[in-house]
């Protein structure tokens, strides 16, 4: 397996690398052929066939009027993240549980550390909208937007989706007229076409790099999704979210990961895949389609023992109860070769392409059964948030919940917490606040809440939300290898 890290650059470590997921389911332009974007509610001018940055030769010449056309759109945004920091200031990713003087039976609390972390992004839209990774946004308390003219303003995320890893964030104020970028078309790009890359690697603002597409499809287990464009121009951290042009100056993908640092092996989401999510983006919640079956690849070999002619598709390995596969009467070793009659290659392309599609979509699945071809349609339902990495509730509504208690949770790091991979952490308690008179104290995780599971921060609002001014909530939380109760009585709304 590759290992990839993000392109985002951190101010405390070099890259964050992303977790793993395993897969479920033309001649040469005229001096003045292209001109910088003016202000004004204009994108940059694709350029025509003729005007591409290209030689007779089909080699990237020069990229210079491209790069005037299309730099105003591209942006640094600066983040800042909450996270727990240790009383001796050690480094991050020193175990703290068990350390002396941490906080539990009479220890000082640790004190809270600020990371900050830069990426890149670029603007879709004149009234600010801007596309970039979700790990570059993901969890952040602030964020800074600084345009290549230098104006700069705060933003918003409007949505995330962390199995894609893209984001749709809005600068605020009174913006409009702002320098915008199109998304063209990710699958007409050829590999060995040339690609331009702008972005902020190292905080050293629109550095340009240029390429070719490497190889299409790429599958580098970053999540169920993977259909990454590669690439041989320089990305590195600080790169991440930033756009990846092809000749014609429109955005055909997002760049998003490297291999090591320096390696010369960059990967970007295809444009075709966030112009599927925007609507969805903008209304701030990911909805995907789902079947309710494991699947694995149809290879030569399987194919001729099941005694099929196909040797691509998606083999069924198992249909869970209650699922829309189940109720379509899809059954073990059925193969999947074709979802309304496009081809299915493979168990990774059957998952996208179902993921891709709407919740109550109805869909026609070629399928293979003891070697003779029929006909299922199922009608998908909702995919559940299979990896726990749902974005609902909002962030919003999180930070209304800490604030009414007076405490504030993030996700728990394993790195940082020793021994739990769950549960909503404490990083703050306010003085007098009902969570330090339930005894609460920063380091603590809260793993259970009202006799259900904690997973996240969440889950735990989910939890505050459901009871009544006044009544008492039972926690359960963990310090260190102990697991002890809490009663935490909840406020009146603010």
């Amino acid at each position: 397996m590759l290992s990839v890290s993000t392109g985002c650059e951190s101010r405390q470590r070099e890259s964050n690398p992303p977790p793993p997921a395993a897969v479920s389911e033309a001649p040469a332009p005229a001096p003045d052929a292209t001109r910088p974007v003016e202000q004004g509610a204009q994108p940059a001018r694709p350029l025509p066939q003729e005007e591409q940055a290209t030689g007779g030769s089909g080699q990237l010449v020069s990229v210079a009027d491209l790069v005037e056309a299309v730099k105003g759109s591209v942006v640094n945004v600066d983040v800042r993240v909450r996270s727990p920091g240790l009383q001796d200031h050690g480094d991050l990713f020193e175990r703290f549980f068990g350390m002396p003087g941490f906080p539990g039976e009479g220890g000082p609390a640790p004190r809270e550390r600020i990371q900050q972390g830069a990426g890149s992004g670029f603007l879709i839209e004149p009234n600010g909208l801007i596309l970039t990774n979700n790990h570059v946004v993901e969890n952040a308390f602030s964020i800074r937007v600084r345009l290549d003219d230098g104006r700069e303003y705060d933003a918003k995320v409007l949505g995330r989706d962390p199995l894609t890893d893209l984001a749709l964030i809005k600068l605020q104020g009174n913006v409009k007229d702002l320098p915008f970028v199109r998304l063209g078309d990710s699958d007409e790009v050829r590999v060995g076409d040339p690609v331009v890359a702008i972005g902020n690697p190292f905080g050293l603002t629109s550095s340009v790099s240029s390429g070719i597409l490497s190889a299409r499809a790429r599958d580098i287990q970053a999540g169920p999704y993977d259909n990454f464009l590669q690439t041989d121009a320089a990305i590195n951290p600080g790169n991440s979210g930033g756009p990846l042009f092809n000749a014609r100056g429109e955005v055909i993908g997002i760049n998003t990961a490297i291999v090591g640092v320096g390696t010369g092996i960059g990967f970007a989401v295809p444009s075709n895949m966030a112009q599927v999510l925007l609507p969805q983006l903008q209304k701030g919640k990911i909805r995907r389609g789902w079947l309710g079956v494991s699947v694995q690849d149809l290879t030569p070999e399987l194919a001729r023992a099941l005694k099929v002619q196909q040797d691509k598709g998606a083999i069924v390995t198992g249909v869970e109860e209650n699922t829309p596969s189940a109720r379509a009467g899809l059954q073990q070793d059925d193969i999947i070769t074709a979802v309304n009659g496009e081809p299915v290659e493979s168990a990774h392309a059957l998952t996208r392409e179902i993921g891709f599609r709407s919740p109550d979509e109805t869909v026609k699945l070629t399928v293979y059964r003891a070697g003779q071809p029929r006909e299922v349609r199922v009608k998908l339902a909702e995919r559940p948030d299979l990896e726990g990495s749902s974005t609902e509730p909002s962030g919003d509504e999180r930070e209304e919940s800490g604030r009414r208690l007076g405490m504030r949770l993030q996700d728990v790091d394993p790195r940082l917490v020793p021994g739990a991979t769950r549960g909503a952490l404490i990083i703050e308690v306010e003085p007098g606040s009902p969570a330090e008179r339930a005894g609460l104290q920063p380091g603590m995780v809260i793993v259970e809440a009202g006799g259900r599971p904690v997973n996240n921060p969440r889950e735990f609002a989910q939890a505050v939300r459901g009871q009544s001014p006044g009544s008492v909530l039972l926690l359960r939380v963990q310090l260190g290898e102990s697991r002890l109760l809490r009663a935490l009585t909840i406020p009146e709304e603010r």
